[in-house]
């Protein structure tokens, strides 16, 4: 009799312990299912890890977006997350799961961005445009419009920099360096200058840059495209007469762009930008001007002789234009009449 209650006292312990296996055992496959096999993200999203950025940091913002925050800290840890992050631009899908998410982390499986060139017409506002778009800040930026080591290695000098940047949508990982940065305007730029473009800016007489240069101004200008063509002939046409170039945009470019008018004391401003003083393209761009623009100068029209232009007294933004300068005194009466006009109906 005692035999057999000692007999089952042990299947009453074996069955216990088996239970207690089965059920930490089990615990620990639907944790391993859990973090692995099943999805976690029910809502996709982008995720931006700077180098500072720490694991909490990234749990704490993707707790919203996943079913299981337990799952995904749970292989944050299993995973070493603290110690192979990198920074990068990633986004999330929905149905991935917690190991996946920790694998792209650590293995910087990055999602390229849209970097988006603007035409703009100060360096500190290009400056201020990529960082705001990639990891890396204005300063950097901002030094490196400055950097005459740098912009040699591209062919280029900071008073030519803004040659450099055509207007245009890039696909790059955020994490690219002010290096790549470079290198992709670069290709950019190769691209745009096929042997067609260089013919055409050689039967001009002008240089690659010269014409970034030029469509500079023609941007200055105008931003009716109807013009852009005939704008850019009235420069050409007084380039190849030997006539100054008397530009406005330039003189706005020496004061900053930080006044609406052009005075008669500022063509008085000593510098090889200010197209009054001194005949030829000024030293380099005064913007970033877009395809258009270089388009613009590289058909240009000549043809129809014209060296003067003025706004219209329409003020739609379109301009008239004249061959001579008796013509272009009555376009520019025309146009002081209209400003007369419309200041005395305020």
């Amino acid at each position: 009799m005692r035999k057999k209650k000692d007999n089952n006292l042990i299947v009453r312990l074996l069955t216990g312990l088996l239970l207690a296996v089965i059920v930490v055992g089990g615990g620990k496959v639907w944790f391993w299912l859990s973090d692995n096999k099943l999805p976690n993200v029910k809502i996709g999203r982008d995720l931006f890890v700077y180098p500072d950025t720490t694991p909490e940091q990234v749990l704490a913002t993707l707790d919203s977006c996943v079913r299981r925050p337990a799952s995904l800290k749970r292989a944050f840890k299993d995973h070493q997350v603290s110690n192979y992050m990198k920074p990068g631009h990633y986004v999330l899908e929905a149905g991935q799961t917690s190991a996946y998410i920790t694998r792209m982390l650590n293995n910087c499986w990055q999602t390229p961005v849209q970097l988006r060139i603007p035409s703009v017409r100060l360096k500190g506002s290009l400056a201020r445009s990529i960082s705001l778009q990639m990891m890396v800040d204005s300063a950097t930026v901002a030094d490196a419009l400055e950097n005459k080591e740098l912009l040699e290695r591209y062919g280029f000098k900071p008073s030519t920099a803004f040659s450099l940047f055509i207007p245009d949508t890039y696909e790059m990982y955020w994490t690219a360096g002010i290096d790549e940065i470079f290198d992709r305007q670069k290709k950019a730029w190769d691209a745009f200058w096929t042997p067609d473009n260089v013919a055409k800016a050689k039967k001009q007489g002008l240089s690659r840059q010269g014409v970034s240069t030029l469509a500079s101004i023609v941007k200055g200008e105008s931003n009716v495209p109807a013009d852009y063509s005939r704008i850019a002939g009235v420069y050409l046409n007084r380039l190849h007469k030997g006539m100054k170039l008397q530009a406005d945009p330039t003189i706005a470019f020496l004061l900053g762009y930080e006044s609406n008018r052009i005075l008669k004391r500022d063509l008085k401003i000593d510098s090889p930008y200010n197209t009054y003083m001194y005949a030829g393209l000024p030293p380099g761009p005064i913007n970033v001007p877009g395809k258009e623009y270089l388009e613009a100068v590289l058909n240009p029209d000549t043809a129809s002789g014209y060296l003067f232009f003025c706004a219209d007294p329409s003020f739609n933004g379109s301009h008239r234009f004249a061959r001579s300068y008796s013509e272009h005194l009555q376009n520019a009466r025309a146009f002081q009449k209209a400003l007369d006009q419309r200041s005395r109906n305020k």
